[in-house]
């Protein structure tokens, strides 16, 4: 009963944000847009494998959807950059890039967004175009991407998943928003100060855990990138438990929703999975890489993937524990400082491993601002905490040092001021 009404509740949290912020609409006109998988924008040219990583090898100018009546005083377009997967081979990726229409551009936000979806037509660089289909809610990351333009900085907004839709493998996440970032600086339009720029990554809930690997595999992978900080909300890690304690909850449509992308990238999570899946499991998996996460949660509410599988699901969890590659906390040491904020009761998130994750990575060094929300719930949290991140994010932009050390704090509300 108590999961119901928590599951009722982020719902009503939903509907609120729609009514409130109303339907998108368009930066300019609309036009034609064939999903990324039918889209010969997304297809690489001859050679491209050879190219450095971030090296842009395609771009056009979009249009993006908006909240309000008003089109949106910024220019948008997207790049087809060269990237790397979790095995360190060449792949290709895109990011949609925006800067402020007028005025100086402050610096570059990277902002992930929370797919956690496998299919195509769910990465943003095609649902967060005005007239996509409606197979995805945009409205969150809108707001989030509105106030960052507002604020006189441009965005980058990678598809981090990568081209086979895989959310949560290790490394390859965080590489592709720093390619990203690479080639968003690359990119004449954009007005960037190339390496000199400052550079923060950012996102919530799904588009943490990508902006945590950037963070973490800065130093090595893009050490010439000037990156000042990194903001993460409703985050936690590691990610097996976290995966494994939402079977048979209200959010289990989370899993069919994430783990067929998973599959695709990670032969031994391949092999483990089609080893056990039944029959019915496998039109499970299947129906859940056509769709992005809303119609999957609200379709698979209450699932039981034992009822899925020949074997118990923890015991297929077990083996399959490496695929998930969980961060190292004595070796993967952010270099920028972090702002990270949880809500206390979020009801898809356990609170718990997320502050026992703050209390690794702080005893291996790490630069940490850690606020703990009484009030929020994990959508309440996005929307309640975006005045507070921007105004964390707009110090490191303007030069101004973090809080050395690491703090955390519990506050009623992050929407009264409490970061």
């Amino acid at each position: 009963m108590v999961a119901r009404v928590r599951l009722r509740s982020i719902l009503i949290a939903v509907s609120v944000v729609l009514c409130v912020s109303g339907t998108p609409v368009a930066v300019a006109g609309p036009d034609p847009r064939p999903a990324p998988q039918h889209d010969p924008f997304y297809t690489p040219p001859a050679e491209w494998s050879s190219t450095a990583p971030g090296a842009i090898l395609n771009s056009r100018r979009v249009e993006v959807a908006s909240l309000g009546p008003q089109a949106q005083d910024a220019d948008a377009w997207q790049l087809l950059y060269r990237t790397t997967d979790t095995a360190g081979k060449p792949v290709t990726t895109v990011t949609t890039v925006l800067r402020p229409r007028t005025g100086p551009v402050n610096g570059l936000i990277s902002y992930q967004v929370a797919q956690d979806a496998s299919a195509p037509q769910c990465a943003p660089s095609f649902a967060l175009r005005q007239g996509a289909p409606d197979k995805y809610d945009g409205s969150l990351d809108l707001i989030q991407i509105e106030q960052m333009l507002s604020a006189g900085h441009s965005v980058s907004v990678p598809d981090w998943e990568g081209p086979l839709g895989a959310a949560f493998s290790p490394g390859q996440p965080g590489y592709a928003v720093l390619d990203g970032v690479r080639a968003a600086e690359a990119f004449t339009p954009l007005g960037l100060s190339g390496i000199d720029t400052p550079v923060v990554v950012a996102g919530y809930s799904g588009g943490s855990f990508a902006t945590g690997w950037a963070a973490q595999v800065q130093p090595a992978y893009a050490p010439e990138i000037r990156l000042v900080g990194g903001a993460l909300g409703g985050w936690t890690v590691p990610i097996a438990p976290y995966l494994e304690s939402l079977d048979s909850g209200p959010f289990s449509g989370f899993l069919p929703s994430l783990l067929p992308g998973m599959m695709r990238a990670d032969p031994h999570l391949a092999e483990v999975f089609n080893r056990y899946l039944t029959p019915t499991g496998q039109a499970l998996m299947t129906a859940g890489d056509s769709k992005c996460l809303t119609p999957n949660i609200s379709q698979h509410a209450f699932l039981r993937m034992d009822d899925f599988l020949t074997v118990p699901f923890s015991e297929v969890f077990a083996q399959v524990q490496a695929s998930f590659g969980d961060v190292d906390f004595a070796t993967a040491v952010p270099a920028a400082p972090l702002f990270l904020y949880n809500a206390v009761h979020d009801e898809i998130l356990d609170i718990a491993l997320a502050d026992q994750a703050v209390t690794r990575w702080c005893a291996a060094g790490a630069q940490i601002t850690y606020t703990r929300d009484l009030l929020s719930e994990h959508v309440v949290l996005a929307i309640t905490a975006t005045s507070a991140v921007l105004r964390w994010i707009q110090d490191r932009m303007a030069g101004q040092a973090a809080p050395s050390g690491c703090s955390t704090s519990t506050v009623s509300s992050m929407s009264l001021g409490g970061a």
